[in-house]
């Protein structure tokens, strides 16, 4: 018989399904149209619950936008640590992406910011603190591959950070899955950091 969840267990397990619940709710029906009571339903728990462990609808997509990030960094941001090349390490990244985005639940970073664009909100705020380092950090990786020359000269290094963290999301997004989500993602990847596209095999 499998030992007994201790409480500090049995809250981190409640806390993280009504997480992915709201990712699910606020992907598919947007911030302003979910119901908190069907994030809880969803999730197999009371209204109740949900408002033990999150004020209301604000703190709970705040929490949200956390807990996507970090899963985020833990499959796809820190494995592509180990990839040595800027260039290799940035298309490493959005085969990754690609993969991680086949739950439904990772779709809900985009679905927000497209509802919190341009508006003074706590979420837009957050969104804008979790992607201004990313933008950062493929900047500087683009900076040493031209160093390095594994990448070509072309525009500043922040615009082309830009346009590939918007290409290998929008990719992403409408495709929507397998099977041809990686590849198609590699390719605009590659397209937009002007390497070459392999020739297709067969």
């Amino acid at each position: 018989m499998p030992p007994r969840r201790t409480q500090a267990e049995r809250i981190e397990l409640t806390r993280n399904k009504l997480l992915e619940s709201a990712a699910r709710g606020f992907s598919t029906y947007g911030y302003g149209n979910v119901r908190l009571d069907d994030i809880a339903r969803d999730a197999g728990y009371t209204r109740g619950a949900l408002y033990h462990l999150f004020a209301n609808k604000e703190e709970l997509a705040l929490a949200v936008i956390d807990w996507v990030s970090r899963t985020w960094d833990a499959e796809v941001g820190e494995p592509a640590k180990d990839v040595p090349d800027p260039a290799e390490r940035l298309l490493w990244t959005a085969q990754a992406h690609a993969k991680y985005v086949r739950r439904d639940v990772a779709a809900v970073l985009m679905s927000l910011r497209v509802e919190f664009a341009g508006r003074d909100h706590p979420v837009a705020q957050a969104l804008t603190d979790l992607m201004e380092p990313l933008k950062d950090d493929v900047a500087k990786l683009i900076t040493r591959g031209r160093r390095l020359g594994s990448i070509p000269a072309g525009p500043p290094p922040r615009a082309l950070a830009s346009a590939y963290l918007g290409v290998v999301e929008g990719v992403t997004a409408a495709v929507g899955g397998p099977p041809h989500d990686v590849e198609l993602t590699l390719r605009a990847a590659r397209g937009v950091l002007g390497l070459p596209i392999p020739s297709p095999r067969g």
